[in-house]
């Protein structure tokens, strides 16, 4: 059973007490009381509450007391200041220092209810939003990378091996597939982990960026370069480099950098010493290795170099099984971080997101669940949150699972039931959609037998 909500009362007048213990306990709502300031002190030390109700003009220990140590010590508990000496500049103070409302007496006992169960709400979403970040902390060990898929599953077993190995990595696989996360994987289960995760995208700079973001620089090397600076092989030392898209890398740049992981040493532009390095390299492309080897694009033996272990991503479409479960694990990221409330996803809308090819991989499947809880207007993600284009997969004209062709009033039957999905049931405004009046639309329901809404 749920454990009745706890309020602490805290008033030097015992009438002031009855009236609010016995309204609340109404509310189902678990009261202890005192009338020394003193002592709800010793109560809070001792027992944590979801509301304060306290007086602000106590002896000895006032109302801003009780609220200053109520701060220091239960952060989501929410304090309901009271008193018969209201104005506009003690109830500034109080808000300013962290109270939930501020109540003049005599006050209502209606105005009371509301504003303990405004109260109770806000408390409530604090401790749901800490029990989905505690949900989404059991992930963050292990870099988010969430399956179920059997072929994934010994992927990331492989990597555990790996990681201990300390050698050098190549991961490959299209956009959007996890690449990045599979290098900071294997860098959270190596020695390594404590150290610096850095990573470059080869292809976002020119030949004499790149160098200088790479290698670093002396000062004076060059025009503007006022000062000394240490590049990410550098700044990485101790821990991992990740060298994103390195097929985009110019092969002169390609020689340098080989040079680097055969020497575990590097030079600084405009440096005449070398500095020791101890870096794991782990390179990532979203090309065909042979192929870019082929054209030149990829050194063979810078290949061979950072092949040590090689991991290829499969899509998300060969993994579609993988969806829910994905889509659960954004839906509860982005709802926490927007401080949205919802429960999950709609059955309907879960069944269209399994029919998706996503050519976008699961970025595009975060994608698509994040503007769903920014649109979201229920308590779940519902069929009508998704994007139009996914939607539209509704009435296309497809094979079914036994090859067959769905007839004209078979796809008609789903435009009808998609059009009264997307209007809510209102059969006036589906009439509208469809080109028809509500008459022929209620002819249409009878003969598909689509249940009247």
């Amino acid at each position: 059973m749920t454990k009745p909500a706890e309020i602490l009362i805290v008033d030097d007048e015992r009438i002031a007490i009855t009236n609010l213990e016995h309204v609340l306990t109404k509310q189902g709502y678990r009261t202890v009381t005192t009338q020394s300031a003193t002592q709800a002190l010793k109560l809070l030390e001792q027992h944590a509450f979801d509301v304060v109700l306290t007086d602000l003009r106590m002896e000895k220990v006032d109302g801003m007391q009780v609220l200053k140590r109520c701060r220091e010590l239960q952060l989501d508990t929410e304090v309901i200041l009271i008193t018969g000496y209201a104005s506009l500049e003690s109830a500034v103070e109080a808000m300013r220092r962290g109270a939930f409302y501020y109540l003049a007496k005599p006050f209502r006992l209606d105005e009371v209810r509301k504003v303990v169960h405004e109260a109770m709400e806000k408390v409530r979403l604090k401790k749901e939003n800490r029990r989905l970040r505690a949900q989404l902390d059991k992930h963050r060990p292990k870099v988010s990378l969430i399956t179920q898929d059997p072929h994934m599953q010994q992927l990331l077993e492989t990597a555990r091996q790996v990681a201990q190995a300390d050698c050098n990595v190549l991961v490959s696989g299209a956009s959007g597939t996890g690449k990045e996360l599979v290098a900071r994987f294997i860098h959270a289960h190596s020695a390594r982990a404590q150290g610096p995760f850095l990573a470059i995208n080869c292809g976002a700079f020119n030949v004499e960026l790149l160098a200088n973001e790479l290698f670093g620089h002396e000062k004076g090397a060059f025009t503007r370069a006022g000062s000394q600076k240490k590049g990410l092989i550098e700044m990485a030392n101790g821990g991992t480099l990740l060298l994103d898209e390195i097929t985009e890398m110019a092969p002169a740049m390609q020689v340098k950098l080989l040079r680097v992981i055969q020497e575990r040493e590097v030079l600084r532009l405009g440096a005449t010493q070398t500095h020791a390095i101890d870096v794991r390299f782990i390179a990532a492309t979203n090309r065909d290795m042979q192929e870019a080897i082929e054209t030149g694009d990829l050194r063979r033996d810078l290949y061979f170099r950072l092949n040590v272990a090689a991991f290829h991503l499969p899509p998300l479409l060969q993994r579609i099984d993988d969806v829910p479960l994905l889509s659960h694990y954004f839906l509860e990221k982005y709802a926490l971080l927007m401080g949205r409330e919802l429960g999950g996803i709609a059955p309907d809308a879960l069944d269209l997101l399994m029919q998706h090819d996503y050519p976008g991989n699961v970025r595009e499947l975060e994608n698509i669940i994040e503007r769903s809880v920014v649109l979201a207007r229920g308590k779940r993600i519902e069929l009508s949150d998704l994007p139009d284009e996914l939607r539209q997969m509704l009435v296309r004209a497809a094979r079914r699972t036994d090859g067959s062709i769905p007839s004209l009033d078979q796809q008609e039957r789903t435009y009808i039931e998609w059009v009264l999905r997307e209007v809510a049931g209102n059969k006036t405004q589906a009439a509208q959609l469809l080109g028809i009046d509500r008459v022929s639309l209620w002819r249409k329901l009878n003969k598909y037998r689509l249940e009247p809404q």
